[in-house]
């Protein structure tokens, strides 16, 4: 299934309200797409979660290696799901990253 990324540039300023502590991220999960390339619409329980995500803030222990902006793919389980001014973030450890899209 193929993951389709959000049109959005986050700066970090943007983010003033979440700040993630120590080594933890906030993470914006990827779009699942809602059809396949055969043309069959997926409802939202049949859509696979993304493992896909942009990040919108980084804690003061994160390496420098992970910046906001950056197009990340996290461990399937990992985070904890939060939700501030009707938008839906995940805040993740930075171990639970494994790579980051280019």
């Amino acid at each position: 299934m193929k993951m389709i990324k959000e049109n959005r540039e986050f700066k970090e300023e943007d983010f003033m309200n979440l700040i993630p502590l120590g080594d933890r991220l906030v993470i914006k999960q990827a779009v699942a797409e809602e059809t396949t390339k055969s043309g069959i619409v997926l409802t939202g329980q049949t859509k696979e979660k993304p493992q896909e995500a942009t990040v919108v803030a980084v804690g003061k222990d994160v390496k420098e290696d992970l910046k906001v902006g950056d197009v990340v793919v996290y461990s399937k389980y990992a985070g904890t799901n939060v939700k501030v001014e009707d938008e839906e973030y995940i805040i993740v450890k930075e171990e639970d990253v494994l790579a980051v899209l280019k």
